[in-house]
């Protein structure tokens, strides 16, 4: 979509995203014929968890890949901390930013993936410290000194000079958790981060961010962990064909559904 295009339609819906962590406004997103996003509105308060449920397709993933603009949207805004990401407003158009300026924004916000994305030739260590020395040029020892104390948060003390082919499947990601952190970001992003796990390991991971959670860190979560969801979601919510059809407080959405769509996916999960 063309740069005039695209400030046509978000128009009516650049909202200033005052007390907001992310927030996004009339979003959608189209592969091809297929429109994956159809207007999505979402607001995140700092230190709020908001965990993101729904069926497989439902666009879940590549919602939480616009707040980063690894997904550009073809309408609608995205901001993070007040900031609209990938985009720069003059007058009444939108311009995307460059290359350099989008990753100055990503580094604000941590991305842990489903499938781990460790550099396999780098060291634990370096796999932590990578993205802090080359993206936020902070001093190396800083930042190794930080990354230490980040894998003694989520447990890995002792396996910073292993290389990720050592590690478990839960290790990795828990890994990948402190490379998140490590960049002193606003909000994480977590994408089905227990997905790719084997059943044993999946509980080591959700007990890191439960850890997270309770320190008052800002998240959005997408899973398929529902029990998890109840348990440190702030607001749930339930996706469906590209649409948020419900959301609200776990005790609300689960003990009292309100779309029918809602109603039988959780019939299939719970």
């Amino acid at each position: 979509m063309t740069e005039t295009a695209l400030s046509e339609r978000v128009a009516n819906t650049d909202i200033a995203a005052e007390g907001y962590a992310v927030e996004l406004r009339g979003v959608h997103k189209r592969f091809g014929h297929h429109e994956v996003l159809r207007g999505i509105d979402l607001a995140v308060r700092p230190g709020a968890v908001t965990v993101i449920l729904g069926p497989s397709g439902s666009g879940k993933s590549t919602l939480l890949r616009t707040v980063n603009h690894l997904e550009k949207v073809d309408a609608g805004t995205v901001r993070v901390g007040g900031e609209l990401v990938g985009y720069r407003r003059k007058g009444n158009k939108l311009h995307e930013l460059s290359e350099r300026e989008i990753l100055r924004q990503r580094s604000r916000i941590g991305f842990v993936f489903q499938n781990f994305n460790l550099f396999p030739h780098l060291t634990v260590l370096e796999n932590v410290a990578l993205a802090p020395i080359s993206a936020q040029r902070r001093p190396r020892a800083e930042v190794h000194d930080e990354a230490r104390a980040l894998l003694a948060r989520v447990g890995l003390a002792d396996k910073a000079e292993q290389y990720p082919r050592r590690l478990s499947g839960g290790q990795q990601q828990r890994v990948a958790i402190a490379r998140a952190l490590a960049l002193r970001p606003g909000v994480v992003l977590f994408d089905e981060p227990t997905s790719a796990l084997d059943p044993e390991l999946v509980g080591e991971v959700l007990d890191v961010i439960r850890g997270l959670a309770r320190d008052g860190a800002t998240l959005v979560i997408v899973t398929h962990e529902v029990g998890f969801a109840r348990e440190v979601a702030d607001t749930v919510v339930l996706m469906d064909e590209g649409r948020i059809i419900e959301q609200g407080p776990p005790t609300e959405v689960f003990d009292n559904p309100r779309h029918p769509r809602t109603k039988a996916f959780l019939a299939h999960v719970l």
